[in-house]
């Protein structure tokens, strides 16, 4: 099975990191900011890069909308995860149409409150995990499998 992990550099990635049992035996790549935090954590392993901010940010929605279409065609992936944020949602998107699997991951710090990120994606999210009993209420579909830090 080939994974592509997407997903923001900083806390986002830091998640994807904390579940590693997921994917850590997989073929993957790796869909993040080129920043020294993503550089540093992600050594060795097979990243691209994609273009930032990406909140609110139209210009850049659209640039890693071609990005993703260009990587989903190539890579082809079994399984999209990510834990956002904005950057995630044109690679679920794509990669629905291209028939992988996707699984999102609401992030621990929203409780009881969906992200925008998790509002554009949970329609397409064949999996949707949140970190607290709370968010079942906002996304009936999720699975709580508790905080994973």
């Amino acid at each position: 099975m080939k994974v592509c992990l997407v997903g923001s550099s900083g806390g986002h990635l830091s998640h994807l990191l904390l579940v590693r049992q997921f994917w850590e035996q997989e073929e993957r790549f790796w869909v993040t900011f080129d920043k020294e935090d993503a550089r540093s954590k992600l050594q060795g392993e097979k990243v691209y890069s994609c273009y930032f901010p990406t909140n609110r940010n139209i210009k850049n929605l659209l640039k890693n909308t071609l990005v993703a279409f260009k990587l989903l065609r190539r890579e082809r992936p079994d399984l999209i995860i990510s834990s956002g944020a904005a950057v995630a949602v044109p690679f679920f998107y794509l990669g629905k149409l291209m028939g992988a699997k996707t699984i999102y991951i609401e992030v621990f710090d929203r409780i009881d409150k969906p992200t925008l990120t998790g509002r554009l994606v949970y329609p397409v999210a064949d999996r949707f995990v949140v970190q607290w009993e709370e968010m079942k209420q906002v996304y009936p579909k999720a699975i709580n499998l508790g905080p994973i830090f």
